[in-house]
């Protein structure tokens, strides 16, 4: 008789293999050229480049028109809800509450979920940078860097899947039909969780918050409360690793943190090992993604070699901790009381 097989560990077919490869090579480069221009608002830079390789595993002219459509909307929502209504605050909120509101009902519907979910993600993070621009001081180079960031990241994304292109053709996802009222319960939970983190944000005056905001909006990708509480649990699980892995690497860098060849190498490979897991998982957010987009963060941050993020990697795991706790509770509150109504009632999937 033969021996039985052993189970073995999960590997990476050759499409995963290659998607990886551009996850890793996407933000690496977005993150260098960053460095080497020594633009502002490195964060957009790394980030982006992993959220279009990582969301989204092939290229198409509908992904880059929703990419570049989100930079767009995000643009003029900033510019007025800034520019014209920052000394109507009430006024400002209820902008901020349509805008999600339209960026969540475009992801629940289906229709653009990449140009909904880059968008709430982009809003949410240039709300929080713009709010705290000095007075006098305008918020266009904000607004430039941001434009700046995802026209480079199509480019890279062009260039990642030209280096690595798949092997077999993808069997395009599937998207499940959902009743009206799970849209409208959907949508209005979400948008309003959403526009709760951004008046928390404000009102506490948290400023050095930024990836607690941005973990308070991630976990609603899910959209409806039994995924979102599984996201955060992920969310949760990938912050802890990712801070820890990026103070071991703070650590690695400590005295060689003024040679940037040392830092790409190690986001490189950081990223490459952790984007095998995010699409072993399925390439949905899960754990994986989490970990690729913490220390993308933090690495986005760090602007030179007189800075270091132990403190920030410390204080991001404690505040997206508590951040994604009181966004559980809010999800919760809302889906109880959405559910209450039969024009707002969650239902399975048809």
């Amino acid at each position: 008789m033969t021996q039985e097989t052993k189970e073995k560990a999960p590997e990476l077919d050759e499409n995963g293999l290659r998607q990886a490869l551009r996850i890793a090579g996407g933000c690496t480069l977005g993150f260098t050229i960053c460095k080497l221009m020594e633009w502002p608002y490195g964060i957009f830079f790394t980030v982006y480049p992993m959220l279009l390789l990582g969301m989204v595993p092939t290229l198409s002219k509908s992904v880059i028109r929703q990419f570049f459509g989100s930079a767009v909307f995000c643009a003029f929502v900033v510019l007025v809800l800034q520019g014209y209504l920052s000394h109507l605050p009430v006024v400002m909120t209820g902008f901020a509450f349509l805008s999600f509101c339209g960026l969540f009902f475009v992801m629940s519907n289906g229709r653009a979920f990449l140009f909904g979910a880059l968008g709430v993600v982009s809003l949410s993070i240039q709300l929080h940078y713009s709010s705290y621009v000095d007075q006098g001081s305008s918020i266009y180079p904000l607004i430039i860097s941001n434009i700046t960031a995802i026209t480079l990241t199509v480019l890279i994304a062009l260039l990642m899947h030209l280096l690595f292109p798949d092997i077999e053709p993808r069997t395009p996802r599937t998207i499940p039909s959902k009743s009206k009222q799970s849209i409208r319960h959907e949508v209005l939970l979400c948008a309003t969780v959403a526009t709760l983190s951004f008046i928390v944000f404000q009102v506490l005056d948290l400023q050095d918050s930024i990836s607690a905001q941005a973990a308070s909006v991630l976990i609603l990708f899910s959209l409806c409360w039994k995924a979102v509480g599984v996201a955060s649990w992920h969310r949760a699980v990938g912050t802890l690793i990712g801070c820890n892995i990026a103070l071991v690497s703070q650590l690695i860098l400590y005295n060689h943190a003024d040679i940037l060849l040392f830092s790409v190498f190690i986001l490189w490979l950081l990223s490459f090992i952790f984007a095998r897991f995010h699409i072993l998982g399925g390439g949905a957010p899960g754990i994986g993604f989490g970990v690729l987009t913490t220390f993308g963060i933090l690495f986005g941050q760090y602007l030179g070699p007189d800075k270091t993020f132990v403190y920030s990697t410390l204080y991001r795991f404690s505040s997206v901790s508590v951040a994604i706790v009181v966004s559980l509770i809010a999800v919760y509150v809302m889906h109880i009381i959405l559910n209450s109504f039969s024009v707002t009632r969650h239902h399975t999937y048809m």
